[in-house]
């Protein structure tokens, strides 16, 4: 079903069974397969691939050239259903690959809200991107990779498969991450050392002294005292019910696997 208020070129395909909302515009030479469906308002340039289930939110724009939804890397994959969800007010730049999830990674690869991908980023398999993050120029994450809200990633950076950079992370240029990193860390390198707290992380800052010092607290348990794992655990789970800030520590630790950087 394609609205009456889309606007497409004539040479673009669109196959039947795609679902276009209103005030859709799709830009010339493009091809839709049967299964997508596009919200409201998403604006999709020249060019532009988008296959399988792939279900796109409203008043998303999609670069020149990009593909969305293509079908897994993984060679594990065997034609199994899967999809790609994005949510809404994403920016997607040029040349971008977004792939559909596998069984492995429970079907989907999703993408939330208010995110922004410069040109040429590739989002792969089975990944789960929070909202209002940034994805800078030529930077990739790997299959199963977690990124958290507010999180920030620079230009030329890559991202381990399964690795989980957590709400707030910065990765500054030319990072090469292999293991997680916690949330509100700044990281450089490759391989990815701690910098710092990145403190401009919108939660971070808006946050008051008290909820500010206690992951500075963390900070130093993990990366100048070089407490344990299980030790920061702990203190993070006593200092919980007092401050909210640290729900996405205690997510974070529960769910990472790789080990963290150091």
């Amino acid at each position: 079903m394609i609205s009456s208020s889309a606007t497409i070129a004539a040479s673009s395909i669109i196959e039947p069974g795609v679902v276009i909302g209103p005030h859709v515009v799709i830009g010339p030479f493009c091809f839709i397969s049967a299964g997508v469906h596009i919200g409201e308002g998403t604006r999709v340039a020249s060019h532009v691939v988008i296959n399988g289930d792939t279900r796109i939110g409203r008043n998303n724009m999609i670069g020149m050239e990009s593909s969305i939804g293509e079908v897994s890397q993984d060679l594990k994959y065997a034609g199994e259903a899967a999809g790609l969800e994005i949510g809404d007010d994403n920016k997607i730049g040029r040349h971008a690959t977004f792939h559909r999830g596998t069984a492995q990674g429970g079907g989907f690869t999703r993408i939330g809200h208010r995110n922004v991908f410069d040109g040429g980023v590739h989002i792969g398999h089975d990944c789960q991107v929070g909202n209002d993050t940034f994805i800078g120029e030529n930077s990739g994450l790997a299959g199963h990779v977690t990124l958290g809200d507010t999180a920030r990633i620079e230009a030329m950076c890559a991202v381990h498969q399964f690795c989980i950079v957590g709400a707030g992370a910065y990765l500054l240029a030319n990072t090469c991450v292999v293991q997680d990193v916690p949330p509100y860390i700044l990281a450089q390198g490759n391989r990815a050392v701690p910098k710092g707290i990145n403190e401009q992380a919108t939660v971070f800052a808006a946050a008051d002294d008290a909820q500010q010092n206690v992951i500075r607290h963390l900070y130093d348990l993990l990366y100048h005292q070089q407490a344990a794992a299980d030790e920061v655990k702990t203190e993070i789970q006593r200092l919980s019910a007092e401050f909210p800030l640290l729900q996405c520590f205690n997510e974070f630790f529960t769910r990472s696997a790789r080990g963290i950087i150091r």
